[in-house]
Order: C-alpha cells, then sequence, then structure tokens
C-alpha cells in the first residue's frame, strides 16, 4: 500500500468524486493537503482514513456540523467518549423524527392516491383536483418541508 496519494487516485480509491474531496477540504473537515511541485494535491495515510471516516458519517445521513463535531472528538483520542455518545443520540433522534415525516408523507399520498381508483380524464382526476386545492403548510395543512429540512439546513 502506498503511503501518498494524488487527489484522483484517493477518489478512485474510496469511489467518490474528487470534488467531494475538495468540498470537504473546504469546509474545514479535511486539512489542506501537501502539494507537489507540479501543484498536485497530495494526501497521506491519515487524511485517506479522515475522509472514509467522513465518508463513512455522511453515509449514515450525518450532517456536516455532526460530522466536524465528532471529528473534533476524535482528534482528542484521550477524551472521554460521553460526548460523542450524546451526538450520536441526538442524530437518531433526527432520524426518527424523518422516519416519522416520512410515514405522515406516505399515509399523505395513498389518500391522494385513493381519490383516483380507476383512470379518467385529466380534468376529472381525483389526484390532479387533489393536489390543486392541498393544504398548504400556512393554511394549518400538511408540509413536506420537514421531511427535508434538516438536510437543506448543511
Amino acid at each position: 500500500m502506498t503511503n501518498r496519494y494524488r487527489i484522483g487516485d484517493l477518489a478512485t480509491r474510496l469511489a467518490v468524486p474528487t470534488q467531494t474531496i475538495r468540498y470537504y477540504e473546504h469546509e474545514g473537515l479535511l486539512p489542506k493537503p501537501a502539494r507537489t511541485e507540479g501543484n498536485y494535491r497530495v494526501y497521506g495515510i491519515a487524511e485517506r482514513e479522515r475522509l472514509t471516516f467522513i465518508l463513512h458519517c455522511r453515509a449514515l445521513d450525518m450532517t456536516l456540523d455532526e460530522i466536524r463535531h465528532l471529528l473534533r472528538l476524535r482528534d482528542v483520542p484521550g477524551q472521554g467518549c460521553a460526548e460523542v455518545n450524546s451526538v450520536l443520540d441526538a442524530h437518531i433522534g433526527h432520524v426518527a423524527e424523518r422516519i416519522r415525516l416520512l410515514n405522515d408523507l406516505q399515509l399523505q399520498l395513498k389518500d391522494l392516491r385513493a381519490r383516483c381508483e380507476s383512470p379518467s380524464t385529466s380534468k376529472d382526476c381525483g389526484i390532479l383536483q387533489g393536489l390543486a386545492s392541498f393544504p398548504t403548510a400556512q393554511d394549518g395543512g400538511a408540509s413536506r418541508a420537514g421531511v427535508h429540512g434538516r438536510r437543506a439546513q448543511e
């Protein structure tokens, strides 16, 4: 195993676009890499392990702030892990809320689908009529913003 990777090599090995690596650098999750004489980015084992950690966190749908927090904790290896547990517990709560909102969304979609049991013309389509009169959050009705709102805050 080599100890140094150019950005393209690292991206290939971890199956991510090079833009993803640059983005995590820009966000401060990865340190600025060393450069070759030809000004190519060069990463070592530590950066590869850190990027692997970040990618695993993202696969678990953690926000950049959650990852940033975990990385700060990871960077102090002698510290207790109670705060790590707290971050994960909060994330589990966010996931549970999103699941609840997605279940509500599924029920709304099924209700909407039930308005058109047998297809007819567009002007008589119960789904299209239901969508035209669907209550918004401002009307006190359901909103999908809660399902995707947490991700949009990143």
